[in-house]
């Protein structure tokens, strides 16, 4: 490669196709005598500016060569400036740069500022969360999002949100004081996941976290804005001494759907809250403060992720949902903007830096963390995504939300699960009742599938719902189709509590939530001391995408000024644990 001198009449644009910098001339004469006849580093190549900044330093502290380039470029707390030297370009993060030509001054190429992976993103999420990062930790249900995961980031000044869902109250209050003493100052979240089917579990959990001054919750897989989550918002209302409203129940969104979004960019609904002040929930006060904040303080756009998703590309959901919110900013002027983060498909440092560039203020990473040793999923389980492609998933029916159809993604290698739920469903979308199944699918169901007889299920049920919603059991017992889709509910249900428990027997029936990040993140710690499930943890995987996020963008900042890269630099790839 070369490096060309620029004067006037040469135009020089980058050639990303051929990883080399190409010139055009106006004329042959021209090329003739302009071109240089020295060699540059395979590493880097690049065009002097016409009106070109100066490197003052030692000439020996500039960096040759691959290893010592890319050393140099990741070294993220000091700025970085490409230098053509003897007709070689080199890498120097000291110095000082100036706009005149002085002895022994060089030209530089181009420059990057200092970019620690703490800038990245928007300020007051890091300021709000009391975090070092606009980065967090996506509740995944029964509490594979576990109190160990949630602990590990937080001590690391990161946060993560348990995952509540699934779990039984008790199961809830247990969490609530472990990660309370191991993190009395936070940062830390907890899951509240819309239940259409049983609002009196969602109300119960709701009454936990203001009981135990949860501040911090992510809303999950919610349709419209229901009297429970409501509550949580506007009890944790109150007005400061300059009389500005002090959010003290923060809410982060997690949504895919713009029709959705609006209704956590309004104020609480007006029907609700004159009900909560009827009944003496709230005050009046109160509800009044609630008329003027939106029920989001954050709103996730999650795109094609592991469980509930709609499956939709990133690329097209974040410009929506910040237009979206520009419209919905307009029209109430919130003092603090909602802010958008990204989730679904974060999992490299490529992916992390596009949704930054994007536009989002922070990202949430999912599946890969149910690979790691902090998660709540079993030895089994965590070394079957790690060994997953991006195609290893499929869709297959929720438990939560069984009757109304909708789906969650799962890993499909190592399991039959999603064909088996989808079989449910389909039974349950063709017949009224049990009895209404052929008997022969019926015994094949018991035989392969259950592995014990329906009435045998149903009794279990009918404990299980006494504690938990005995509304369901008074539904079911005058409908024989709720009473089968509360049986196969049974088969849901368990099916992710034995992908987390490891039980023996059950393997090709674990319910696996995973979105086909997980492959692209198996691609990429491909060779490396991360390949193996048994070296995976949270807090080391979250510093790699941050760290090799900040680096690319660096280099994207340099390519911009016309500085070309060799192949081999454009990758961020984990030498060793960051923990």
């Amino acid at each position: 490669m070369d490096i060309w001198r620029k004067t006037p009449n040469i135009h020089t644009t980058p050639c990303f196709l051929r990883g080399c910098f190409a010139v055009h001339f106006t004329s042959s004469k021209e090329e003739t005598m302009l071109r240089e006849n020295t060699t540059v580093s395979g590493a880097i190549s690049g065009a002097v500016p016409s009106n070109p900044a100066y490197w003052q330093g030692d000439p020996a502290s500039l960096a040759f060569g691959e290893a010592a380039i890319a050393e140099r470029l990741l070294d993220l707390s000091h700025p970085v400036s490409i230098v053509a030297k003897d007709g070689q370009a080199g890498v120097s993060a000291d110095g000082a740069l100036t706009y005149a030509p002085a002895a022994g001054a060089l030209p530089v190429l181009a420059s990057a500022p200092a970019l620690p992976y703490q800038s990245l993103g928007d300020p007051t999420f890091k300021a709000d969360y009391g975090v070092n990062a606009a980065y967090y930790a996506g509740a995944m249900a029964n509490a594979i999002a576990s109190e160990d995961l949630v602990i590990a980031l937080g001590k690391a000044g990161l946060l993560a949100s348990f995952g509540a869902g699934g779990c039984i109250p008790a199961r809830v209050e247990t969490a609530i004081a472990k990660i309370k003493a191991a993190l009395p100052n936070g940062p830390y979240a907890f899951n509240l996941l819309n239940s259409p089917f049983e609002p009196a579990l969602e109300q119960r959990a709701v009454d936990l976290y203001i009981q135990h001054d949860i501040r911090v919750i992510e809303a999950s897989a919610y349709l419209d804005m229901t009297r429970s989550l409501v509550y949580y918002r506007a009890s944790g209302l109150s007005l400061a001494p300059d009389g500005s409203i002090q959010i003290g129940h923060r809410i982060i969104a997690k949504i895919s759907r713009k029709e959705v979004a609006r209704r956590f960019l309004s104020p609480a609904a007006e029907d609700i809250l004159t009900k909560l002040v009827s009944e003496g929930k709230i005050t009046q006060q109160q509800a009044n403060m609630a008329r003027q904040v939106p029920m989001a303080d954050d709103i996730t756009v999650e795109a094609d992720s592991g469980g509930h998703t709609d499956n939709r590309p990133l690329v097209g959901l974040i410009p929506t949902m910040l237009a979206t919110r520009n419209e919905y900013q307009a029209k109430f002027n919130y003092k603090q903007p909602v802010r958008i983060g990204a989730a679904g498909g974060i999992s490299t440092p490529h992916s992390t830096l596009a949704a930054f560039m994007m536009g989002a203020a922070y990202v949430v990473t999912g599946s890969v963390n149910q690979a790691c040793l902090e998660a709540g999923a079993s030895e089994h389980t965590r070394n079957l995504l790690a060994q997953a492609d991006m195609a290893d998933v499929a869709m297959a029916p929720a438990s939560d939300m069984f009757e109304m159809g909708v789906r969650v993604q799962v890993l499909k290698r190592g399991s039959m699960f999603a064909a088996r739920a989808s079989k449910l469903y389909d039974f349950y979308s063709r017949y009224n009742s049990w009895e209404e199944i052929p008997l022969a699918e019926r015994t094949k169901l018991e035989s392969s599938v259950f592995k014990r007889k329906y009435e045998e299920i149903w009794a279990d049920t009918v404990k299980f719902f006494t504690e938990r919603d005995p509304r369901q059991i008074e539904r079911a017992a005058n409908d024989p189709r709720q009473q089968m889709a509360l049986v196969f509910r049974w088969y849901l249900g368990l099916s992710s509590r034995w992908s987390n428990s490891g039980e023996k027997g059950r393997e090709m029936d674990y319910q696996i939530w995973c979105g086909p990040a997980m492959g692209t993140f198996n691609d990429w710690a491909k060779g490396t001391y991360l390949e193996p499930a048994a070296n995976r943890h949270a807090v080391d995987i979250a510093r790699h995408l941050l760290t090799g996020a900040a680096y690319l963008a660096r280099l994207r900042m340099l390519a911009l000024q016309g500085a070309s890269f060799s192949t081999a630099l454009d990758r961020y790839t984990p030498q060793a644990s960051l923990l």
